[in-house]
């Protein structure tokens, strides 16, 4: 359900659970609620809740040049990406509302936590902080798609969400910064909590929360310090590569040594939105979210090379031979397979004409780029719904975002290179001395190189909507057609090199880098103005 800023403000009830990754159960008046430990945490249940949600992650990554999503699903996430929006839009209004409710669940918690009797102070602290967090979060959130937001600590009244004047970004982003320095002395570290409360906001959480932050601000110096915290101490958790790439995305793999932040899922929570990106032969559902032929371009070859570099040995009619392995764990194409959920092994087809498939882009219902996705794809899920939790930050974001900082420092050197981008290379099977040893340059040279990585390696996780806005590069790769694969035969839209144009995008500079400000809201508040290029 949206919620306005006013509508938020008439919530006078919590609603609560036993554990982390439970749903609601239980609902409570304000004056009746605050009586013990348990319900100060089944309070901070609810917002970790409305943190973030499977709709947001998958959705994001359709607002990027990764993927795309046929029709009006996904709240509309095709209209803002292809620049044919207004502040009306479903996702856009759905974003504001969202953030503002979980602010206000975290404000609730930290402001009456303290009417609990006789209540453990470690425990306390720990509840506060994460509350905090959680907060912090959503105002990165609002911030960087909206830029100056509504900022507020209190329980703000119906009469004051009326009024209320947006806070500069700047303002904000110093705020965020300040709470993730002071709570994470009082959080405990991923290997400090007990396995009942697995997946709760860690003090390594903090610091690579902030490390991103710092990072969307270009703050390189002291996005270098928080990740050193992560990567070169244990003080601050124990956080490692794990072996297998694929097992991250699995129910099986995780809660492990990787993952520094995640969506919780499980004891009741589930998500089916996996049905949404699938092969309609695999989740008996049309294919809305699917990739696009620009990802799957930007996957580099076994010799390390991109496909257009000389010696690469890209060979455009076998296109998904000697490429990274990761692409073959991210996307289905046309031969791939896939073991469905009753078991038995699909070959999908989506080339037009590959009958008698219905996976083929000539299908109403399939991918109309002719790939799939298949990464966070969960077997295991009963009708569908899955207990797969979703990763927010991995340490291999932290390494990422490292190797960025020291090269835009002044240049990634080769021991920088060996514990980042090889090993993440090494890690996901990379074995050619091409793709794992230091290439040298400078960096500008480089840059192109650790941006490539981070798609390829964080590829449908929904970054890559927020990279391409914090490099400025949005106005470039959304102002270019979204592609599916190259076809021989049937009445598509093709471009020149024959292939398909599934349609054309618009981003204009300097205005979509910003949201509009909800009409909606802008309707209840005089106050809040709206974003240059809006009306």
């Amino acid at each position: 359900m949206k919620r306005s800023l006013l509508i938020i403000c008439c919530i006078t009830a919590l609603f609560s659970c036993r554990k982390l990754e439970q749903p609601n159960t239980r609902e409570f008046t304000e004056e009746a609620y605050w009586r013990d430990a348990q319900d100060a945490l089944d309070a901070l249940t609810s917002c970790y809740e409305n943190m973030s949600n499977d709709f947001y992650y998958f959705g994001n990554e359709a607002l990027s040049d990764n993927g795309f999503v046929a029709g009006g699903g996904f709240n509309g996430v095709s209209l803002v990406a292809g620049g044919s929006y207004d502040p009306a839009n479903a996702r856009v209004r759905s974003e504001w509302s969202y953030r503002y409710a979980c602010i206000r669940k975290c404000n609730l918690v930290i402001l009456n936590i303290d009417k609990v009797p006789s209540m453990d102070e470690t425990l306390k602290k720990r509840i506060i902080s994460e509350a905090r967090f959680i907060r912090a979060y959503s105002y990165f959130e609002m911030t960087t798609w909206f830029g100056d937001v509504p900022f507020f600590t209190n329980l703000i009244s119906i009469d004051e969400s009326k009024t209320i004047a947006r806070t500069p970004k700047a303002t904000i982003i110093a705020f965020i910064l300040k709470e993730l320095a002071e709570l994470r002395n009082d959080l405990p570290t991923n290997v400090q909590y007990a396995e009942k409360d697995r997946g709760r906001i860690t003090k390594g959480a903090a610091i690579a929360l902030s490390a991103k932050v710092r990072l969307y601000n270009g703050e390189w110096e002291e996005v270098k310090k928080e990740c050193e915290l992560l990567i070169n101490s244990t003080a601050n958790g124990t956080y490692t590569l794990v072996d297998n790439y694929a097992n991250l995305f699995k129910v099986s793999g995780e809660f492990n040594s990787e993952v520094i932040l995640d969506l919780q899922y499980g004891g009741g929570r589930t998500f089916s939105t996996q049905r949404s990106f699938l092969p309609q032969t695999v989740a008996l559902l049309r294919s809305t979210l699917v990739p696009t032929q620009d990802l799957v371009d930007a996957y580099i070859m076994l010799n390390g090379k991109g496909i257009k570099e000389a010696g690469s040995g890209y060979n455009e009619n076998d296109p998904y031979t000697n490429r990274d392995p990761r692409f073959k764990l991210t996307i289905l194409h046309h031969g791939s397979t896939i073991t469905d959920f009753e078991n038995k092994v699909q070959t999908i087809l989506t080339l037009p004409g590959s009958n008698p498939s219905t996976n083929s882009v000539d299908d109403q219902g399939a991918s109309p780029t002719g790939y799939y996705f298949q990464k966070h794809y969960d077997v295991t899920a009963a009708n569908y719904n899955s207990t797969l939790n979703l990763p927010l930050i991995r340490f291999a974001d932290v390494l990422l975002m490292y190797a960025e900082a020291v090269n835009e420092l002044g240049g990634l050197d080769a021991a920088t290179w060996n514990k980042t981008i090889r090993a993440i290379r090494v890690r996901a099977k990379f074995t050619d001395a091409g793709a794992t040893e230091f290439p040298g340059g400078a960096k500008d040279q480089l840059r192109p190189i650790v941006q490539r990585e981070r798609r390829a390696e964080l590829a449908f996780e929904g970054i890559r909507a927020f990279d391409i806005r914090r490099w400025k590069i949005a106005d470039a790769v959304l102002n270019v057609p979204v592609r599916g694969i190259k076809v021989s035969s049937g009445a598509f839209n093709k471009d020149p090199n024959g292939y398909i144009i599934v349609e054309n995008r618009r981003f204009e500079n300097p205005k979509h880098y910003l949201w509009p400000v909800p009409t909606f809201e802008r309707d209840q508040n005089k106050n809040l103005g709206q974003n240059p290029g809006w009306q």
